[in-house]
């Protein structure tokens, strides 16, 4: 039995947007790490299904369920505005692994001059590479706007992290290894603002519950980049400040120490999402 397509919306969100649950769902849905690992013909596949749905020409025997898994896919890998299919490094699906590993990385490598500044380039160019794949085509960014947030991004946490690495020298271990995260904390309050300015200049977009654009708006703008700030700073913390003190502590149990030598940085939390 065929099912019933001509109500089905396939851009309405599927869970309910006006809850922080309903959220929460959306993006844990469009964010699976395991769309990474989605062969390009069926992501292009989605696409086709997506756009075919948007038409009201989806082709006989198509199920809800197919049509849902398809829009997952499209989410996860094409643009939202422009449609094109984003490199797989820069797509939000690849947060997770991606920052796990770098961040186990910036921890574990924390104590030489060398280590700490290679780490945190890496980590500002993971970020970058981000921040250009989700771009907000409404508001295009320059490629000399992208080149100076990325360079003033990465002085900023190469500075923080040597600087902070100098002051804690005779500071108590755990100490320097919070280091990473004060620098990942400085170069997100430098990096955002930055690659976004447009938006602090111009403003943006205000729509009513009906989604009927009302104005454009500079401090709408700026609560929202501060709230992105405040977030990602927040989402890298629980990695960054909670695992040191338990590596710390593990690693003063004599049993444990052939277990953790080399491995104290491999599991954190992504410092952008």
């Amino acid at each position: 039995m065929e099912a019933d397509l001509s109500g089905f919306n396939i851009d309405e969100p599927r869970w309910d947007q006006c809850t922080f649950l309903g959220r929460v769902k959306h993006f844990f849905n469009i964010t699976d790490p395991r769309t990474v690992l989605v062969p390009e013909r069926e992501l292009d596949w989605a696409k086709v299904m997506v756009e075919k749905s948007r038409m009201g020409v989806v082709p006989p025997g198509t199920q809800v369920e197919q049509l849902l898994y398809a829009k997952k896919l499209y989410d996860s890998a094409f643009h939202p505005d422009t449609g094109e299919k984003m490199n797989v490094i820069g797509r939000m699906s690849f947060q997770v692994p991606g920052g796990m590993i770098i961040t186990g990385f910036m921890l574990q490598f924390y104590r030489t001059m060398p280590a700490v500044i290679f780490w945190q380039w890496v980590n500002q160019s993971f970020n970058a590479l981000v921040n250009y794949t989700n771009r907000n085509a409404a508001s295009p960014t320059s490629l000399r706007q992208m080149a100076l947030s990325y360079i003033t991004a990465t002085t900023t946490a190469v500075a923080t992290a040597v600087g902070m690495n100098m002051l804690t020298k005779r500071a108590p271990p755990l100490v320097g290894r919070w280091v990473p995260f004060a620098a990942v904390a400085a170069a997100n309050c430098v990096n955002i603002p930055m690659m976004r300015q447009q938006e602090l200049i111009q403003g943006i977009c205000v729509k009513d519950r009906n989604h009927n654009e009302i104005g454009h708006s500079r401090r709408a703008a700026a609560i929202g980049i501060t709230q992105v700030v405040v977030s990602r700073i927040t989402m890298a913390a629980p990695g960054m400040i909670l695992l040191p003190v338990v590596m710390e502590r593990l690693e003063k149990l004599h049993f444990m120490k052939p277990h953790l030598h080399g491995a104290s940085g491999l599991w954190a939390l992504p410092t952008e999402m």
